[in-house]
């Protein structure tokens, strides 16, 4: 299906905050015929709100009756309303309802507090109040949706993220943060302005130090009966038949291959970073090799959605420098990373590039928290997948000694994202 950006006047590709284009059914015919809204919870979820809002919100526009909560699915409003028409709708909804008034970005919680709506920004941290004068706005107060135990474990990891970065503002002495000056680094060599929350290496640091206090686990080691077989002349045999440079930079072979190979030196995969490389010689730079055009060129090759093509790009368009690259490309692996499969290649080409890197820039593990950290805030990678993944070393993407450093070096990060679920449940509990 059609999906379309949320706010239409972007026209910018890369827009990471997507939604489906709606898609409507006419039934009945003279006084009985009805609109259905085929995939309205779908468009609702990916704004955040209930579907109760928006089919409302169409009824109070078109002056027609609606049904806001059907077992079956069945949105329905009376009379016959095309799609684009409604589409429109939609739009005007987005803009009072959904977009952030400060940063006009979709990804904002609805709160009532004392008779008023508020919209709250995760993005800038803005709170902006809704127009009680609109119509929908009663309706709203009137039927405030109950909290799940994600929303609250959500919350609860927020609240605890913003803490952290409090505590250790009240650390410099001065109440202020430490790391303002833009001409200096954090210790693993990191440009501290990069595009994410100003307070993340202040929770990095918390994240590390809380865990220090506590116990670690030894980290189990699972033999999974389809790991490559990683020995040294296994990987040399594989490397020789890769062309160039790219024989000791890229790794593709380890996941499930059940689609153009192993990695022959000639696959689609092998076409596309070697092409990438050679963009970025002729460039000057991995970094200055556009997104849309390497979005293009995957596409050209049949591969951009495929979850091999995000170990590719992994390796590829990142190197040692990769916790100041992540936020540059975003927008593209928002886009490519669509399901569990994509986010564990995602988490494979990185632990695959760390050990590739290790041997010149052992700081290499010092970053892995802050890596998983940038993953997390820009949704690249879910809290399941990451936990599973960082809790079984695996020969799965590289030898079972590298394996078991990075995760070892992640074990703060996965600390935090478990304690803020510990936190939520004792919460429920009580």
């Amino acid at each position: 299906m059609a999906l379309v950006n949320v706010r239409r006047d972007v026209s910018d590709p890369f827009y990471r905050y997507k939604m489906e284009r709606l898609q409507t059914k006419i039934e009945g015919k003279g006084n009985g015929i009805k609109t259905v809204v085929v995939n309205l919870s779908s468009v609702a979820q990916s704004l955040a709100r209930p579907g109760a809002y928006l089919i409302k919100y169409f009824g109070f526009e078109l002056g027609a009756q609606t049904n806001i909560d059907p077992p079956d699915d069945r949105w329905i409003i009376n009379g016959a309303h095309e799609a684009s028409k409604l589409q429109e709708l939609l739009d005007g909804f987005i803009s009072k309802f959904v977009l952030c008034k400060k940063c006009k970005n979709p990804e904002t919680d609805v709160h009532i507090k004392d008779g008023h709506i508020l919209l709250d920004c995760k993005a800038c941290g803005q709170r902006t109040e809704v127009d009680l004068r609109l119509k929908l706005s009663g309706f709203i107060l009137k039927n405030v949706p109950k909290k799940t135990k994600k929303d609250k474990a959500e919350r609860k990891a927020a609240r605890k993220a913003r803490q952290n970065g409090k505590n250790g503002d009240k650390e410099n002495g001065d109440g202020s943060a430490g790391d303002d000056n833009s001409d200096q680094v954090s210790p693993n060599g990191d440009d501290p302005n990069i595009d994410i929350a100003s307070d993340d290496d202040e929770l990095t640091r918390r994240i590390k130090t809380e865990a220090q206090g506590i116990e670690t686990k030894e980290v189990e080691v699972k033999d999974e009966e389809w790991a490559v077989d990683m020995s040294a002349e296994a990987v040399k045999a594989r490397q020789q038949q890769l062309p160039g440079e790219f024989k000791q930079k890229l790794v593709l072979n380890g996941e499930d291959d059940d689609d153009e190979g192993e990695g022959g030196g000639n696959t689609a995969y092998d076409q596309l970073g070697t092409w990438i490389q050679e963009q970025a010689e002729e460039k000057g730079g991995i970094d200055k090799v556009d997104d849309i055009d390497i979005y293009v060129k995957a596409q050209e090759l049949g591969i951009e959605s495929k979850h091999k093509t995000i170990m590719v790009l992994v390796q590829t368009i990142f190197d040692e420098n990769i916790c100041t690259q992540i936020g540059k490309r975003a927008g593209m692996l928002k886009k490519m990373v669509s399901s569990e499969r994509h986010e564990k290649a995602l988490l494979g080409g990185t632990e695959r590039l760390i050990g590739a890197h290790l041997k010149e820039h052992p700081d290499m593990l010092s970053k892995v928290v802050k890596i998983l950290q940038i993953y997390y805030q820009h949704d690249l990678v879910s809290e399941e997948v990451v936990t599973k993944w960082g809790t079984k070393a695996s020969k799965r993407y590289v030898d079972l000694s590298t394996s078991k450093k990075v995760r070892k070096a992640a074990e703060p990060f996965i600390k935090w994202l478990a304690e803020a679920e510990e936190e939520e449940d004792s919460d429920d509990e009580e």
